[in-house]
């Protein structure tokens, strides 16, 4: 029984560290209003188990990317949910 308490512990412990939000810096590279996709170079996501790289994410809501244009530096939120990564916030950095 033991046993099973500590794999289970381990399980719930994994899955909140995967459904966690990561906010990270970088510079727009595309943006892709038809299919609410902005592109960013971005350095590492530790949340997300992602190390520094260019990426394609969703928005949450595609009104997001009316305010930043390619070559703005960003601020972002990031999740992982539905089998690819939605941006929950998106500001240009001052």
């Amino acid at each position: 029984m033991k046993n099973w308490i500590t794999f289970a512990a381990a399980a719930v412990v994994s899955v909140a560290a995967i459904a966690q939000p990561a906010t990270g810096d970088g510079e727009v590279s595309k943006i892709d209003k038809a299919s609410a996709r902005i592109t960013i170079k971005h350095g590492g996501l530790k949340a997300l188990d992602m190390p520094p790289m260019a990426q394609a994410f969703r928005v949450a809501d595609a009104k997001m990317l009316d305010n930043v244009a390619v070559g703005d530096k960003v601020r972002f939120t990031a999740e992982k949910a539905a089998g690819g990564y939605t941006l929950t916030a998106l500001n240009r950095a001052p």
